[in-house]
């Protein structure tokens, strides 16, 4: 089931996202650190109800952010849609013993429909250059990578972007 985070599920949440930064660093993939993602930035997400989580018989097993707030970060893309309607998916994370189960594709599949039913035209995000497998998993899906951003506290590596026109 999906549905909106609650804020006493931050602990929960934030154990969820290190439990996948420890995999990712164990597979040398470098996208999550100290720094993010951060209680501050789940916070802010629950107060503007964007915060989803996934739940397996009463547990968290993953979260993502469905916003139509678009970051200063993505401000140099060239996007094939006007920036007047859009959604922006942040902080997807699948429990690692929950992986490979379709949770991660059943968060953006809801992502997507609730796009396409307020009328966006296009659902935007960007993923870590060196994790190959979130790249393969957004193209599957039929995203087009567009450019590529920086986060400094995050890597030194870029993340690329990627929008499906809805």
């Amino acid at each position: 089931m999906i549905r909106l985070a609650k804020k006493q599920e931050i602990g929960q949440i934030l154990a969820l996202t290190k439990a996948c930064a420890s995999y990712m660093i164990a597979q040398q993939i470098y996208q999550w650190n100290e720094y993010y993602p951060s209680a501050s930035a789940f916070e802010n997400d629950i107060a503007r109800q964007e915060l989803y989580v996934y739940e397996i018989d009463k547990n968290i097993a993953g979260c993502i952010v469905i916003s139509t707030h678009m970051d200063q970060e993505y401000d140099s893309i060239l996007w094939s849609t006007p920036n007047d309607l859009n959604f922006y998916i942040h902080r997807l994370a699948v429990n690692p013993k929950d992986q490979k189960q379709g949770v991660a594709r059943a968060m953006m599949d809801y992502a997507e429909t609730v796009a396409k039913a307020k009328g966006a035209h296009a659902v935007r995000l960007d993923t870590f250059s060196q994790n190959k497998r979130n790249q393969r998993f957004y193209l599957n899906r039929g995203y087009t990578q567009l450019g590529n951003i920086y986060f400094p506290k995050q890597s030194d590596h870029p993340f690329y972007c990627y929008e499906l026109v809805l």
